[in-house]
């Protein structure tokens, strides 16, 4: 089961994306609610069949602080789509740093992009316009919601009224 299944909560606001099997005991135990489910599949055992959760609302409501996207070489190539921000290339990738380290540029969001290993290399120690090359995307720092919703990779279409941006 590499399904997952997106947490709201008590005021329907999206938190967290948990396992199936997180979520089925989460609604078992009567702590969550079922909102929406898999019509495809179910949970099959032995004297019964249950529905096969897809959104769950938590039934009280949890305080959870200003939620950030933790900064990884991982979460920066998914940000990216898995795509050199130079040339478009989708294997031999690596990170690339906008703004050289090597003069003065942070290890932040704003100044890491994907990059494969032969576009890295020719910019080398040169910023972008030094280098003549364009950068395909503006390096950002993602919002929980908006990594959720366009990096996960496994969003489902009725996740998409919890994950708008108004929200």
């Amino acid at each position: 089961m590499g399904r997952k299944v997106l947490i709201l909560n008590a005021d329907y606001r999206a938190i967290s994306i948990c396992t199936v099997p997180k979520a089925f005991l989460l609604v078992y135990l009567n702590k969550a609610e079922l909102v929406a489910e898999n019509p495809k599949d179910k949970i099959r055992t032995i004297n019964k069949n249950y529905p096969l959760p897809s959104i769950i609302r938590l039934n009280s409501y949890v305080s959870v602080p200003f939620r950030n996207v933790v900064m990884t070489r991982q979460n920066i190539f998914k940000r990216d789509n898995n795509t050199c921000a130079y040339c478009g290339k989708q294997t031999d990738l690596t990170l690339d740093h906008v703004m050289p380290k090597s003069r003065g540029g942070k290890t932040h969001w704003e100044n890491l992009v994907t990059a494969c290993k032969r576009c890295n290399s020719e910019k080398g120690s040169y910023t972008p316009e030094e280098a003549k090359m364009n950068l395909k995307i503006k390096p950002f720092k993602p919002t929980f919601l908006m990594f959720v919703r366009d990096c996960s990779g496994n969003l489902e279409e009725n996740w998409l009224p919890f994950l708008s941006k108004n929200r």
